[in-house]
């Protein structure tokens, strides 16, 4: 087995933390489908490594989102789980690693920016945690998991929930009534009309916010509630 790696993946090794045994493993983790000539096999591609990949992080994941939050109801653990394995969020990991600098792919898909599309670059990020997986088994897979997402478990870059979502449970938890939106004017053309949307609890005083669609002006007024009443978006019962 020819263990060599050329400089250049031996800096992704470098930024993955990981050196592989086989250096196969490493280089069909990169190799999209379209850089495979005529007559090669789509399995000399990234897709089953991606597809092993994927279910390794999951797990993973969910190994961790078990450990850090032992209060934490199913439906949070889901949501936490959903945001980490997010296809955008394994892109930006992969981005991190600069995979596009190594991700290796044909012609119309290399002219087309395919490096820096968020499908390929998330397929590359599970695929080498697959490659990982079978280089070397779980734990090496786990810990590469560990390093990469431990920060973003902790602190999540997006809110787990939309706004409307958080006051409903926000106002559940605290015995309140449900909130209550109410058009409170519009505003603007036919063709782009402008809606102010009132938000109120009984024992509150009503927040409004304006948006394009019923819809934003509802998550908005909600979001303005929260914020003026200092709840955190972020937040989840039951969290620690």
């Amino acid at each position: 087995m020819d263990k060599s790696v050329p400089p250049e993946l031996g800096e992704l090794e470098r930024k993955l933390g990981y050196v592989f045994k086989d250096r196969a493993l490493l280089e069909r983790a990169l190799t999209h489908v379209s850089a495979i000539p005529a007559r090669g096999v789509r399995v000399d591609s990234y897709q089953r490594l991606e597809f092993l990949g994927d279910r390794v992080l999951g797990l993973a994941v969910s190994d961790m989102l078990h450990v850090a939050f032992p209060k934490a109801a199913e439906g949070e653990l889901s949501r936490r789980l959903a945001e980490l394995v997010r296809k955008e969020t394994c892109a930006d990991i992969a981005r991190e690693w600069g995979v596009s600098d190594h991700v290796r792919l044909g012609g119309g898909e290399a002219q087309t920016g395919g490096a820096t599309k968020v499908a390929i670059l998330g397929d590359v990020c599970e695929s080498l945690i697959g490659a990982v997986y079978v280089d070397a088994g779980y734990e090496a897979a786990r810990d590469l998991v560990r390093r990469n997402w431990s920060e973003r478990m902790l602190k999540p870059r997006r809110p787990l929930r939309d706004p409307k979502t958080a006051l409903q449970e926000w106002a559940q938890a605290r015995g309140l009534d449900t909130p209550l939106y109410r058009e409170a004017g519009r505003s603007g053309p036919a063709h782009a009309p402008k809606f102010l949307i009132s938000v109120e609890i009984p024992g509150f005083e009503s927040v409004e916010a304006e948006g394009a669609s019923k819809r934003t002006a509802e998550q908005a007024a909600a979001r303005a509630f929260m914020t003026r009443e200092g709840v955190n978006e972020r937040s989840e019962k039951g969290s620690t």
